[in-house]
Order: C-alpha cells, then sequence, then structure tokens
C-alpha cells in the first residue's frame, strides 16, 4: 500500500537518493545503517526502561527512513545489483525479526501474538518472493507490506498500545497473506 504513494513522491526520493549518494556512501552501506538503527530499536524494546516504546518508536521510523534511502542510492548511483537487492531483503527480515523479538523480551505482548507476528509477517514476505520466482509480481498487493508493518509498530507504539499494534500487524498480514495467495494463484492458472 504504502508503495503506491511511493511512487507518487518518487521525484522528491529521486532528489533524496542523489544527494545521500552524494556521501559517497554504498547503497549496501545505507542498508547496514538501517539495519543498526532496527537493532537499536529492538534493543531499546527489549530494554523496557521508561520512555521506551516512544524511544524504539522513533528509532524504528529511522531505520525505516534508511530503508527507503538505500534502494534510492542504488537508483541515483546507478550500482543497482542482485546481491544488493538480496542483501537488502535478508536484512529486511533480521531487522523485522529483531524488533518483534525486543518486542516480546521487553514483555509489550503476548509471546503468542508475538510469534504469530513474526510467522505471518515472514509468510507474507516468502509469499511474494515464491510468487516472483514463479514471474509474478506482487509489489502493492495487499494491505500490510512490511513498510505498514512497521509504520504501526513505530506509531502505535509510541502512543502506548504495543500489544494493539501486534495484533493489527497480525490482522494485516494474514489478509495480506490470503490475498497475495489469491492473487498468486489466479495468476498461475491464467
Amino acid at each position: 500500500m504504502l508503495n503506491n504513494l511511493r511512487d507518487s513522491l518518487q521525484p522528491h526520493l529521486e532528489k533524496m537518493g542523489r544527494g545521500f549518494a552524494s556521501t559517497g556512501i554504498s547503497p549496501n552501506g545505507w542498508s547496514c545503517i538501517g539495519l543498526v538503527f532496527a537493532f537499536v530499536s529492538a534493543f531499546i524494546y527489549g530494554w523496557n526502561v521508561e520512555f521506551s516504546l516512544i524511544i524504539g518508536g522513533i528509532v524504528l521510523l529511522i531505520a525505516g527512513f534508511f530503508d527507503i534511502v538505500d534502494g534510492q542510492v542504488a537508483r541515483a548511483s546507478q550500482k543497482i545489483t542482485k546481491s544488493g537487492g538480496f542483501l537488502d531483503s535478508v536484512f529486511d527480515k533480521i531487522a523485522e525479526v529483531a524488533i518483534f523479538l525486543g518486542i516480546l523480551v521487553g514483555g509489550f505482548a503476548e509471546p503468542y501474538l508475538v510469534f504469530l507476528a513474526i510467522t505471518l509477517s515472514l509468510l507474507v514476505s516468502y509469499t511474494r518472493s515464491r510468487a516472483e520466482s514463479l514471474g509474478v509480481k506482487l509489489q502493492g498487493i495487499g494491505i500490510g507490506e512490511r513498510a505498514e508493518r512497521l509504520l504501526v509498530i513505530a506509531i502505535v507504539g509510541i502512543i502506548g498500545f504495543m500489544e494493539y499494534a501486534v495484533i493489527i500487524v497480525i490482522i494485516i498480514a494474514a489478509i495480506t497473506f490470503i490475498q497475495r495467495i489469491i492473487v498468486t494463484v489466479k495468476a498461475l492458472k491464467e
């Protein structure tokens, strides 16, 4: 869903990508920076001190920002590579699992809810990866892609309702998982 918004913001994102590319840091370098911020956010959630939800959420939003930067830098510097795309995808999954583990360790949600959120989030990613290996494009399909899921965690967490954020992630990830299965099966039958 946010990928569709990203398309309308593309001219601004391209300008941002050129700016960040001028630093000389590679797209993979920006991916690593985003992963570090995700780990810091996970650590803050897991630490569960006063204002953990607010600070962890802000740091998670920064991690999400750098997740946008890496791809824009790759485009702006014409350094789009299969290995970079692969690393970015793997780092995204590591970051997402780390965030949920931080929420679990911090005691912000019931363990079974965190387990469901991690499982469904990974299934959403897996269905896209598997479908695309079969020639079916799924970008923008579903209401709960990674960006939406992490935005829910960050914002709903910041206002103090992390367990509800995890429940919302479970719901939107489940819907997206089902949507992607339906779209893929229909496309493969044609």
